[in-house]
């Protein structure tokens, strides 16, 4: 095989890396962006559930105080009687 066919062998397969390189470079770009937006979306989300937690702390409270009223007027109607 003559030196010049070698060489532009090797020219095409530099060619063919650099493409391939070049490919991988912006997929990983890419696989890299997303992350950063799934990154944000669960900082959203946590920031949502955390919100929903505290909204959510009065219902408990609430139905104690609900049970306790009730408890005490049926106390009260039963010593009425």
């Amino acid at each position: 095989m003559p030196d010049g066919e070698v060489a532009l062998e090797l020219s095409e397969l530099r060619r063919s890396l650099d493409v391939g390189l070049a490919r991988i470079d912006g997929q990983l770009a890419l696989i890299v962006q997303r992350s950063d937006q799934s990154d944000h979306h669960i900082e959203d989300l946590q920031t949502r559930v955390t919100a929903l937690e505290r909204a959510r702390w009065p219902l408990p409270t609430i139905s104690v105080l609900i049970a306790l009223i009730s408890a005490a007027i049926g106390a009260w109607s039963a010593l009425s009687r």
